[in-house]
């Protein structure tokens, strides 16, 4: 049984069903992932709070790879923030830029404040945002439990000198979630260098053409996972 955390990033509910049943210890539950990931469907994220007592995290972005938003878009990000509270989800995965690639504190300490007492990811805004150490230290300042990052790189593997930075600076102020790219050959790369909690999506095209999660990417990585912590 893992001790530390799997999450599987799903496109739909399906894929956090095969997902689960692969052994992640948490969903990160989103759409279109394809372009980058949006909000869910509202009722695609209560049909999996139905189903399932996992961990659901939902992920609340108007549109894909956009972490500045208009005044409408923010509006929209925390009544969907709302929903996620008020029907049972266990965290969404947020966050803000300004125009000059630095944190938006003032919309992400409002996001925090609605999402209580969910938990919080900051998402991979991080990951284009201004001067690591300084993006760190405002995203801990919003009190977000979680960062979501592959060190400021298209690849965790890429990134691997900056997610051991991040593991350091952190010290346990804020647990760093490693995602991009995490699969079974490199979760010891990442776990020797301080990484505890890991985000993937394990996903591949089925029979159809459709990308969803796939069991045994998931389930090679939990396997890998549970012998590093024994």
């Amino acid at each position: 049984m893992l001790t530390n955390i799997i999450e599987c990033c799903a496109n739909s509910v399906k894929s956090a069903l095969i997902g689960i049943k692969a052994g992640a210890n948490r969903v990160e539950l989103c759409a279109n992932l394809k372009t980058g990931g949006t909000t869910p469907k509202h009722k695609d994220i209560q049909k999996l709070r139905h189903l399932t007592n996992i961990k659901i995290h939902v992920l609340i972005l108007p549109k894909a790879n956009n972490f500045t938003y208009s005044e409408e878009e923010f509006q929209k990000i925390i009544k969907d923030i709302e929903f996620c509270k008020k029907i049972g989800c266990d965290g969404v995965v947020v966050g803000a830029l300004k125009k000059d690639q630095s944190i938006n504190i003032v919309q992400t300490k409002k996001m925090v404040k609605t999402a209580r007492p969910m938990k919080v990811t900051f998402h991979r805004a991080f990951d284009v945002a201004c001067d690591l150490e300084n993006s760190l230290e405002n995203i801990i300042a919003c009190k977000c439990d979680y960062l979501l990052t592959s060190g400021q790189k298209e690849t965790v593997e890429q990134g691997l000198k900056n997610l051991k930075q991040l593991s350091k600076l952190s010290n346990n102020r804020i647990n760093i979630l490693a995602g991009g790219g995490v699969n079974s050959k490199n979760i010891k790369t990442l776990y020797n260098i301080g990484i505890r909690e890991f985000h993937l999506s394990g996903n591949k095209k089925n029979k159809t053409g459709i990308i969803e999660t796939n069991y045994n990417n998931i389930h090679n990585t939990v396997n890998q996972l549970i012998t590093l912590e024994n």
